[in-house]
């Protein structure tokens, strides 16, 4: 069953459910990359301090890592998006993803679905994030691929 923009939009508001701000999303979203980054800063720092001044090396270790990072990045968002319906940025910013047909936590494999979306996202110039700002739903690609809303919680 597809359900467009307008019916999300009526649906939450009539069991009372606000939509979250682009800039609350766009606040976790920074929270939850520092976690990654800081995490990947730690398990690589002796690597990290031995390229501190030597740009070419630094940028093909970052390069060599690119794949572990994306990894990282949707089990990340799978498993905190799947168990919880937030992450750790979104836990901090009180807002939750939730299914549009059912309001509730997405499961699993809609969660994988987004964060390969999410990823996607990114990649292209993050295209898929600056969508919502022009939905009244407020859904990025990632969102509109797993059939999910971001909400105030």
């Amino acid at each position: 069953m597809k359900i467009d923009d307008e019916e999300i939009v009526d649906k939450l508001s009539n069991e009372g459910i606000d939509l979250s701000t682009v800039n609350k999303r766009a606040t976790a979203f920074v929270i939850d990359d520092m976690i990654i980054s800081i995490l990947f800063m730690i398990i690589f720092f002796d690597k990290f301090k031995a390229l501190s001044g030597d740009i070419e090396g630094m940028v093909s270790f970052m390069n060599s890592i690119f794949l572990y990072m994306i990894s990282v990045k949707t089990l990340y968002q799978t498993i905190f998006i799947g168990l919880y319906g937030q992450t750790i940025g979104k836990m901090v910013m009180k807002i939750k993803v939730i299914n549009v047909d059912y309001l509730d936590n997405p499961d699993f494999f809609e969660s994988f679905q987004r964060a390969i979306g999410r990823v996607v996202s990114e990649v292209v110039f993050y295209l898929g994030f600056i969508w919502a700002n022009f939905t009244p739903s407020r859904q990025t690609w990632h969102d509109k691929l797993a059939k999910t809303i971001v909400v105030d919680v």
